[in-house]
This record gives C-alpha cells, structure tokens and sequence, in this order.
C-alpha cells in the first residue's frame, strides 16, 4: 500500500532540503529577513537533547545508529578491497555534530585556484570568520584579525595534554617551525601549531546553533525526522522551474512544500547530488537505467567525489600520565569522568582528544623519486598540482587511544597509548556517488576510489614514513616510545616505502571530508553542476549549499569552508531577491 500522502498547503518563501551544517547557517542568514518563511527540512532528529552531540567525547555514540546515515564504500581496489564506513550525522546540524570539531582552514591559495568570481582565497576566508564567535585564552598566542567574533558558532583553542607537548617538539625537531594560529591565517605550508576548535565552555556548537538557541525565529520552520526525495519542477514561460520539495516523514507518510523563492539543496556530498537525481537533473543515461525522466542532462551530478585519506598509527609509551587513557581505560575512571563532564562540563569529555597539529611540504623527499620526478607538472606546481606555498600533507595526533568503531584495543591495564595520524591533500583519485534506485529511502552507492592514482599512494605512503620519523626520531617522544600498539603491528620499524605502502593498503581510511559531487564551474567545465552563483544549471530557483560545490578540496579540513559556503549562499540569495525586487 503507498504510503499516505497530506494536502499540499504549505508554501514558503524559501526550503532548505537539509539540515546539515551548511543548510543550517543558509536558513537561519535567510530568516534575518523578518518578512520571509524558511523551512528547514532534516532527516534525522533534533540535535537538542542529544547528550552524544553536546558532549564532545561523546562522538562515537552517534556512530552506527539512528544518528549516522551508516553510510559504506563499495570495495575498493587502493585500499586493499576494503569497504570504508562513511560516519555522516543524521540530526540537526549534521556532521558538525559529530566531528572532530577542528577549524583548519587552508590555504588562501586553496581557493584561488578555484578560479571562480567572489570564491577567491580572501573572501573565503573573511566568510569563515564571519561564521565564528572567537574565544582566546591567556596562553594562545591569536591572529586575532583571522578570527571573527560576532557569529553563532563559538570557538576556543584546545589545552593541550603533556603528550601533545612532546610531539610539537619532534615536529620542530623534524624541520617544522611553531607558529601559534597558522591553520587560521592561511598562509602557512610547513610548520606546527595550534588548531582551534567549535567548542566552547565544554560544549559542542554546530550549525544548529544557526536556527536554534539564542537564533531561532518564528519564521523558521524546523522540520526534523522526514527525507526529501525530490525537488519538483515545472516549466514555465519555457524554463524550468524549482517550485517545491516532495518529502517522506519517519511515519512513511508523503507531503510536498511548495516554494515562492527558491530551494536550497543542501544535503551534504552522499546526499545532495541523490536528491538532485531523484528530481531528474543527472547523468541521462544513468537515471533511465533505474526509470527516472532525465529533465536536466548534467552528467556531473554525482561525479568529482573525493576525500582526504589518512592512517592512524598507534604508539604505546613508557610514562604513565602523558596521554589521556587514564581518563577513560583504566579501571572505573569513566564514571567519575563522565560525572565530571555532567556537573561541570569539564575534562575529558569536554574536547576532542586531538592534539597538536602540523602542515609539511614533501619536494625534498620525494625529489629522487622517480614517479615523483617523471610525473608531468604544471609550471610553478608539484605533481599534485600545489604550489609551494601549498601543503602536501597534514599531520595531527590522538592524546589517546581511539579512533573509528574497529579501533577496539583499548589500553587498560594502565597502558598509555597515542596514534599519529598523516593526512593527504589534494588527491588525484576521484570517485562517485549514484543511485540504486529511486526510493529516496535507500541508501546511495558511494565508490571514493581510493588511491587510484599512485601519486596518491607515494604521497600518503611518505607521509606515513614521515609520520613515523617524528615519534620515533624526534626529540620530544623519542625516548617515550615503547613501540607500536597493537603490539603486534610492527610499524614502528618500517623504513622502506614498500613497508609502508602495505600498511597503507592496509589501514588507510577516511579523514570524512567528501566534497564535490555538485562542483561550481565555468560554462565549458562538463562537469560543472553548478555556475559561481551556486545556481544548478539549466533550473531557475534552485541552488546547492554545501561541501558538495568545492571544485577541489582545501588544504585543511572541511568544517570551515561549510560554513563559509552556507554564509556566501546566504548572500548570493540575498542579492538576487534584492535584485529582482527592484527590478518588478
């Protein structure tokens, strides 16, 4: 029996098609404007009384339920044949809530290399911190021209454990210099420091933040627990036309939004591009092998899909009190944790056990490589296409044990562990994201196709090398290091890139930064889904919001520019309902 379907009586002047971090700060900049509706619409439940969200150690508790989309990789060939889980939060605020809720940003040059009008490095930047209330500590050496300080999403630097002291000594013992705010400038390439994080007095902020709080408004409608299938088109005067959404609630009933102004698809890369095919604007071919009416040919839809990779590598040390464990592992300490975070907001729960964080440039050492040394090149930039103010690769650290779900050899026994973690920029691997079918309720197939490309494999493979370099070399845990942990991972005594290009195959998994899939382009660009404006081509009313539209990822990590691309969207709409208002 289908399901039920209400009477179609709802009309607003702006939709949302979800409630992720960017869909959040689009809707609440909209609602500024007290004389228009917006209606936000999420597939997973409000984020409000979800202690998993708010309480930042608390992470992994939304992973594998009713709060994570349980999204998973077809088998990919790169990483071994391996199926790589895809943690994406299904509540209010999306991945912002559970993250690793870090602000690097970049490079400015990330984003000049977009080359695309009112998306330079600059106002990137200027909107990221447009986004942010800074909070500085007394010990935090800030940019404080870098930072804003009148947006919904509060951020503060993170305090440091001991271990994390010793590794900012082997990163500048290995060559990288401490700077204290570089991944908030964005000018740095090599070197170490701090990185900021959306916590604030021992509480997570997300993009919820944007619509809920101290910023919900009447003329927002938040409606949580319910998938958008589709966005409806009609023609009219000879274009096509955005005029509504088609939704599925938890219940199974089916309702439609119509819409006065424009949709906003902002589903997140897994998400948004689906949306977008199920309302018949894809690859032609591909939506008729699964019954769905091409309206739009944009065989970019869905392609362009790629990641950072990294590996964690796990180190177990000689001295009690340097990591976290014995918050956490060891005997009953959770509990009194756990009622420490309950009372006070306080400890280990209140942050993200990250610690501190370092960009490098790798020309030096894969100079004598002969891939590296053959691989064709623009001028000016290496064989991933960086130029030398671009870093190669990040490197960040645990302050203890832990990871994703299958990290599951936890310390106890009053054992101290810690894992260095090297990530990949720029790869050069692109994958999809397609449809099954037309159920909006199905999940999509996501194939990352992971380290295809073996420039992808040379530059994570050294990163690792030199990743183990800095524990086991460096002046600040040389001498701490017991050895690898599990113990019997050896990796600490790999040297050779074979070595290494096994544990990679091995180990390599996401740093869940999936852009792309709805790229911005110039009008020769095959590809290109969107124009500058983040209007999806060939629709009038209909644009996409989210991490989705990068062209090519950023030299950081993907929080901040999500709510820079909420921000900028905001203002594009602002714009173009200003512009039409004086024109009619």
């Amino acid at each position: 029996m289908a399901p039920a379907r209400i009477a179609d009586d709802e009309v607003y002047d702006y939709i949302v098609a979800g409630g992720g971090t960017s869909g959040c700060v689009v809707a609440g900049r909209l609602a500024e404007n007290p004389n228009v509706s917006v209606l936000i619409i999420e597939a997973g439940p409000d984020s409000a009384d979800l202690e998993s969200v708010q309480m930042v150690g608390g992470w992994i508790n939304n992973v594998d339920t009713e709060t994570d989309w349980r999204l998973t990789t077809v088998s990919m060939p790169g990483v071994g044949g391996r199926k790589i889980n895809a943690y994406r939060g299904r509540f209010l605020g999306g991945s912002s809530g559970m993250n690793g809720t870090l602000c690097i940003r970049g490079t400015k040059q990330d984003y000049d290399d977009w080359g695309l009008d009112g998306w330079s490095g600059e106002e990137v930047f200027r909107y990221m911190a447009k986004a942010e209330t800074f909070h500085g500590k007394s010990w935090f050496n800030a940019k404080k021209d870098s930072h804003g300080y009148t947006g919904p999403l509060h951020t503060e630097p993170h305090d440091l454990a001991p271990i994390s002291m010793k590794v900012m000594e082997s990163y500048e013992d290995l060559g990288m210099p401490f700077h204290d705010d570089m991944f908030t400038t964005g000018e740095a390439s090599h070197g170490c420091g701090h990185a900021p994080r959306t916590v604030h007095q021992g509480v997570r902020t997300t993009g919820a933040d944007f619509v809920t709080k101290t910023y919900r408004r009447d003329n927002i409608t938040i409606r949580t627990e319910c998938v958008v299938d589709k966005v409806l088109l009609e023609s009219v005067d000879g274009d096509l036309l955005a005029v509504g959404v088609d939704m599925v609630a938890k219940d199974g009933t089916r309702s439609t939004a119509r819409v006065r102004k424009e949709v906003i698809v902002s589903g997140g890369s897994y998400c948004s591009p689906t949306i977008l095919m199920r309302s018949g604007i894809g690859h032609k071919s591909e939506l008729e092998k699964i019954g769905i009416e091409c309206k739009v040919n944009l065989p970019g839809v869905g392609k362009n899909l790629s990641d950072h990779l990294i590996a964690f590598m796990f180190y177990e040390v000689k001295e009690p009190g340097l990591t976290s464990d014995h918050f956490v592992y060891h005997g009953d300490s959770f509990k009194s944790t756990y009622a420490l975070w309950k009372e006070k907001h306080e400890g280990f729960l209140s942050t993200f056990p990250f610690g501190a964080f370092a960009y490098a440039r790798l020309d030096e050492r894969l100079a004598t490589v002969p891939l590296w040394q053959n691989a064709p090149r623009e001028e000016g930039r290496d064989p991933m296409g960086l130029a030398p103010h671009q870093p190669n690769i990040e490197f960040f650290h645990t302050e203890c044990y832990g990871g994703p779900k299958h990290y599951a050899d936890f310390p106890i026994d009053d054992k101290h562990t810690f894992a260095m973690c090297p990530e990949l920029f720029s790869p050069r691997s692109r994958g999809t994201v397609s449809l099954q079918s037309s159920d909006p309720l199905e999940l999509p197939v996501i194939d990352h196709n992971y380290l295809s490309d073996p420039l992808d494999m040379l530059v994570l493979t050294e990163a690792c090398r030199f990743a183990n370099e800095i524990v086991m070399t460096g002046k600040g845990t040389r001498d701490i290091v017991k050895g690898s942990w599990p113990a019997d991972l050896t990796h600490h005594k790999h040297t050779s890139r074979e070595d290494w290009t096994e544990y990679v195959k091995e180990h390599a998994g996401t740093c869940y930064h999936p852009a792309g899939t709805c790229k911005m382009g110039k009008p020769y660009d095959g590809l290109a889904v969107l124009d500058e404006q983040l209007n999806v081509r060939g629709v009038r009313g209909l644009r996409v919001a989210d991490v989705s539209v990068m062209p090519t990822l950023n030299m950081g990590h993907t929080q901040m520019p999500a709510y820079a691309i909420g921000e900028k969207a905001a203002d594009l709409i602002k714009a173009a309902d200003a512009a039409l208002s004086k024109t009619s």
